[in-house]
């Protein structure tokens, strides 16, 4: 059944994405972040009918973190409020379904991530199947590696292709003033072969938040709302062996659940960490050359875990606040190699 509510994005904000950030804690790099998108639509924490986060336990090194998080929102009066261990575009996710049942009219969602303290590599390999793969201990560029060779070895890419890839990006986050690589940066050594460091995400802290609104409350609180006119999420299986690491069928159906291919898309803000990984998304969502990709730089520009899949979900939203995208594609990853897929198809109202 289709939405029985017109629901948008009406603001996002987010951080300067940096490699380290220790004179902060996880609320003092939310706090600004909050106070920013509240600010951009006048209303204060009271106002909103549901709050939903997205982070992991696992970076912070701590169970149940993300209940200090919650000091920088204000949870006093009590608030309608939820948490996903996944990447904020899933909370985002969760807070679409809330304004679906019509019972709330905004929502806030945010999500953080601080990798700096340890070694991010190695902390994903918790993701993997605790049976047969973590206890072998591959990290989350390895893996990549094992992706793009595969991509290699069908000749779907070629490490010239990949340095492509890594250069234009880059290139587009010259204007975006967050991003954590800006400009010409050097593709260096091979870190994992056939990944050279420029193919691989920067590691680095950063949060991001976004503010729902369903119906004419979104015209109230955005000159030009960013409209979800569809979103859905899939899963490809769990064990890597079974899978074509060359395809990535849950990212087609999830697009086609999402309606991505009913009419083409001027914008693309996919959620690449890997430049061999954008390859895989390019023909999985059957992207047309004409078709702006990663104009912010995606998250070869800057990945703060456990945000990075929100923030390409509020930078395709920004673009059409500000006019220059009518209909965008955003797309979130977690897991190893693509594993867990979010899409979301935004419109702006026609002009």
């Amino acid at each position: 059944m289709p939405p029985i509510r017109d629901i948008a994005v009406v603001a996002f904000a987010q951080t300067d994405h940096r490699r380290t950030s220790d004179e902060l804690s996880e609320v003092e790099m939310l706090i600004p972040v909050l106070h920013d998108v509240l600010d951009q639509t006048g209303l204060k924490t009271s106002d909103i009918g549901f709050t939903c986060s997205g982070s992991t336990d696992y970076l912070a090194g701590r169970a149940f973190s993300f209940t200090m998080a919650l000091d920088g929102v204000g949870a006093w009066p009590p608030i309608s409020e939820s948490h996903v261990e996944m990447d904020g575009a899933w909370a985002l996710y969760e807070a679409w379904t809330k304004l679906l049942t019509g019972e709330i009219d905004t929502a806030l969602v945010y999500a953080y991530g601080k990798s700096s303290p340890g070694s991010v590599r190695d902390v994903l390999t918790r993701q993997l199947d605790p049976y047969y793969v973590a206890p072998l201990w591959p990290d989350s560029v390895a893996l990549a590696a094992l992706q793009a060779q595969a991509l290699l070895d069908a000749g779907e890419t070629d490490e010239p292709a990949l340095a492509s890839v890594a250069a234009r990006s880059r290139a587009s986050a010259a204007t975006n003033s967050h991003a954590q690589l800006r400009g010409s940066v050097a593709q260096g050594d091979y870190l994992v072969r056939p990944l050279r460091t420029g193919d691989c995400p920067p590691i680095g802290d950063g949060a991001a938040a976004v503010i729902l609104a369903a119906g004419e409350r979104a015209r109230e609180l955005c000159e030009r709302p960013a409209w979800i006119r569809g979103i859905d999420h899939r899963i490809e299986a769990h064990g890597l062996g079974v899978r074509d690491l060359t395809d990535s069928p849950s990212t087609r159906l999830a697009a086609e659940k999402a309606g991505v291919f009913e009419r083409p898309v001027d914008t693309a803000e996919l959620h690449a960490p890997f430049t061999s990984q954008e390859v895989v998304l390019r023909k999985a969502l059957r992207l047309e050359e004409s078709v702006t990709v990663n104009p912010s730089g995606g998250a070869l520009a800057a990945n703060p875990v456990m945000a990075a899949g929100l923030i390409r979900l509020g930078e395709a939203a920004a673009r059409i606040h500000r006019g220059e995208s009518d209909r965008a594609l955003a797309h979130a990853t977690s897991g190893p190699c693509l594993q867990q897929n979010l899409v979301a198809v935004l419109e702006g109202d026609a002009r």
